[in-house]
């Protein structure tokens, strides 16, 4: 009979991208199983790249306490009937360090359950570990399939590119001249405000690169247009604004062929792990043990450390010290030494 395994795991891009190398050791160790994600309703694309990986996505309606979507525990009960329904042999609490996150995967009735408690949190049934707060996120998810008994030593991303995702990108190229031999991507955008580095600090920052020889596009979502606008209108160049013109699997493809990304601590600093693109990653307020990519050297954080970080606001009352500390001649020479070293590379 086939296993039945549910993983809980209702976040965003950037979030499922970080748990890829736990899905992949559990799919080696369970090839046979029937592995669904339970996710927020955008997933769908994501199962249906990573099919290799999950087999279905049942969406998560939200509840009290879980700020990715509407708080209300109206469509709850309804999904636990639907979930116990199922007879699950496995549901594995990968949402976050425990609390109501386990009470609701607790609820889904499977045989075995296993995920992270948070300290002092009252012990539960089946295998679960303590939260892992000073790992990587990575290393976290890779850390409670070890627990399980499964091995995850392969750490890196990956996103799968499809045919359509190439005939974007070599569109992208013919549409807007792109040179993919001298081509920077600018990524001003981030979910929350106090992740953001000033728009006016990313416009300098293109200038110069562009100055040196280099050609500069700006990435985005549709609803990130108007913030890449402002951006192009303050270089001295005259860049690329490609925001709102790319599916995720165009825009992988663009970061696998561009030489740098220089982006804030979100969504696309995984896809540039991902795709193995050099990158400058400005951190504002995030936890950069827990988000940094794992490889140091390719992808080259900045960050200022003040006393209120990590930051828990969305928007930050305190003048954004962390951001401003950052400042624009630190990251030029960053990206000027990642494209010098992994451009001599690649050429070689």
């Amino acid at each position: 009979m086939t296993e039945r395994i549910a993983i809980f795991r209702a976040l965003q891009l950037g979030d499922m991208l970080c748990a890829v190398p736990a899905l992949r050791a559990l799919r080696r160790a369970k090839p046979d199983a029937h592995i669904a994600l339970i996710g927020l309703p955008w997933a769908q694309s994501f199962v249906m790249r990573y099919a290799h990986l999950v087999d279905e996505l049942i969406v998560f309606p939200g509840a009290v306490g879980f700020p990715e979507q509407a708080e209300t525990d109206e469509y709850l009960e309804r999904f636990l009937d639907e979930m116990r329904a199922r007879r699950l042999d496995l549901a594995i609490q990968m949402h976050g360090s425990g609390g109501v996150a386990n009470d609701i995967a607790g609820r889904m009735g499977a045989r075995a359950n296993a995920g992270f408690v948070q300290p002092g949190e009252v012990k539960r049934d089946g295998m679960f570990i303590e939260w892992p707060d000073t790992l990587n996120e990575i290393l976290r998810y890779t850390a409670l399939m070890s627990a399980l008994g499964i091995g995850s030593h392969d750490t890196s991303l990956e996103i799968p590119l499809k045919v359509e995702d190439l005939a974007e990108y070599h569109e992208l190229v013919r549409r807007f001249d792109l040179r993919p031999d001298r081509l920077v991507l600018i990524h001003p955008g981030a979910q929350l405000p106090s992740r953001r580095w000033p728009a006016e600090r990313f416009a300098q920052v293109a200038s110069a690169l562009a100055g040196e020889g280099w050609q500069i596009a700006i990435t985005g979502a549709a609803s990130e247009h108007p913030l890449a606008s402002v951006v192009a209108a303050a270089t001295t160049c005259r860049p690329i604004n490609l925001a709102g013109k790319t599916s995720l699997g165009g825009l992988a493809a663009l970061v696998s062929h561009a030489r740098l990304v220089v982006c804030n601590d979100t969504g696309l600093s995984h896809v540039a792990a991902a795709m193995r693109t050099c990158s400058v990653v400005i951190a504002s307020g995030s936890d950069t043990r827990r988000w940094a990519p794992l490889d140091r050297d390719r992808h080259h954080v900045l960050a200022d450390y003040p006393s209120c970080r990590p930051c828990a606001f969305r928007e930050c009352p305190y003048g954004h010290p962390c951001a401003r500390n950052v400042r624009v001649e630190h990251v030029v020479e960053a990206a000027l030494h990642q494209l010098f070293q992994f451009s001599t590379a690649h050429a070689e």
